[in-house]
């Protein structure tokens, strides 16, 4: 079981951390990604991390303003977002499961997802 947490309002050009709590199982061998729905528009992706594999990934969009990480000790995948713009504004959801590389991307490649933590970015 996944739980986001952590949404709230921000200004633009602020900073806020999200976190995504897994439970109920062993999640350390699982890749995790991050998504967002933004009213009007398709869930894209945001990040992603293999951990296993020491990499991550990123949106062009979001690539040098946000940083996913995670704290093995408390089984939490954190999602850093910094210098936050207006068109951040969304819900995040986080997913985990054992993508491919041609599928990190992509929702198909995660099985398992939180319930979403609204972020608001006022300009």
């Amino acid at each position: 079981q996944l739980q986001a947490s952590g949404g709230g309002l921000v200004q633009t050009g602020g900073s806020l951390r999200i976190s995504c709590a897994a439970s109920g199982g062993t999640w350390n061998s699982y890749s995790t990604g991050w998504f967002r729905l933004a009213p009007g528009k398709e869930r894209e992706f945001v990040a992603a991390a293999r951990w296993t594999m020491g990499m991550t990934y990123y949106a062009d969009s979001v690539k040098g303003r946000f940083t996913i990480s995670k704290d093995n000790a408390k089984n939490t995948v954190y999602l850093q977002m910094n210098t936050v713009k207006p068109e951040d504004t969304a819900v995040y959801y986080c997913a985990a499961g054992l993508p491919i590389l041609s599928t990190i991307r992509t929702t198909q490649g995660y099985r398992y997802w939180g319930q979403g933590t609204l972020v608001t970015v006022s300009s």
